[in-house]
């Protein structure tokens, strides 16, 4: 394996092929309530990037079972990872996340649950749910970090200094929960070395990483710019680029859950080459044999 993927970790860890199935649920995110913001971050579509989840209206336990039927014609083995993936999910009261994530880890199909969030969420009482959680079966924490550069923490309006993703991280790190931590490749005004030192410092907190290809969607104030011609998207040549340099530096201990994203091709906008993933997947491996590219075969170092 030229990287430590998902998919050989759900292998290794649970013997079998192991799919996640997106559960919205019913949250909002203080970035769009008020507390903080009411735009959200400039990025996020409607749905919270939850644009592959069930219907909130679902129970936690029908949106899994629907989930399932999805991809019955890829797998005969009944074993998933329950994803709270729309919007921020630790934004609510204690005893309705406690509900909630109970019924879904006690599901007798469910191995594992993964928990999307902001790291300004996730207080001690978070914390001490998450670590009884834990105690049943294997909680993931995904952290929504992006990126760390200032002026484009400030304009993606993320709302949070760098400083609470990192004691986040090691808090629940500290009481055995797994990190992986989201960044987008190919923010504005971004250069290559940009987005490997949001990479870099990313690692140094994760167990695992997603890297994610920055999608322009309707309804969002990045299309506005966009349109506006005050950037460019990234060409997949430039993307898989960027992508072969990332993967170099990250130490072979951090899993990496994505080497891209898919956008609803229903709001996408641009870049619409990633919404053929097959092509940009071979592409991606293919490159990477070319380029001989090995996760953790370079430092940051070598690129400045």
């Amino acid at each position: 394996m030229r990287y430590n993927s998902l998919n050989n970790y759900l292998r290794n860890k649970f013997g079998k092929k192991v799919y996640k199935i997106s559960i919205d649920g019913g949250f909002t995110c203080p970035n769009r309530d008020g507390k903080i913001s009411t735009g959200g971050c400039i990025f996020c579509s409607a749905k919270g990037s939850g644009d592959f989840a069930t219907s909130k209206s679902l129970s936690i336990t029908q949106q899994i079972e629907q989930g399932k039927e999805r991809v019955r014609s890829k797998t005969k083995d009944n074993s998933f990872i329950a994803y709270f993936q729309a919007f921020t999910n630790t934004y609510a009261p204690i005893d309705v996340l406690e509900s909630k994530f109970t019924e879904a880890i006690n599901h007798k199909d469910i191995v594992a649950l993964s928990v999307a969030t902001r790291p300004d969420c996730v207080d001690d009482n978070v914390l001490k749910l998450l670590e009884k959680l834990n105690k049943i079966k294997p909680v993931w924490v995904e952290l929504g970090l992006q990126t760390i550069k200032e002026s484009s923490v400030d304009y993606i309006r993320r709302g949070y200094e760098n400083s609470v993703y990192v004691d986040t991280a090691t808090k629940l790190r500290n009481i055995g929960i797994e990190v992986i931590t989201h960044i987008i490749l190919g923010l504005p005004n971004e250069s290559k070395l940009d987005m490997l030192r949001s990479v870099d410092f990313a690692c140094k907190y994760s167990d695992g990483i997603k890297l994610q290809l920055l999608h322009i969607l309707k309804g969002t104030d990045l299309l506005k710019d966009y349109e506006d011609s005050k950037f460019n998207a990234l060409t997949m040549e430039q993307y898989i680029d960027i992508l072969c340099d990332a993967v170099s530096i990250i130490p072979k201990n951090v899993i990496i859950h994505r080497l891209t994203g898919d956008g609803d091709k229903k709001i996408l906008v641009a870049p619409l080459w990633s919404g053929n993933k097959k092509v940009v997947l071979n592409t991606i491996n293919k490159t990477f044999e070319e380029r001989n590219i090995i996760q953790g075969s370079k430092t940051l170092q070598d690129y400045i």
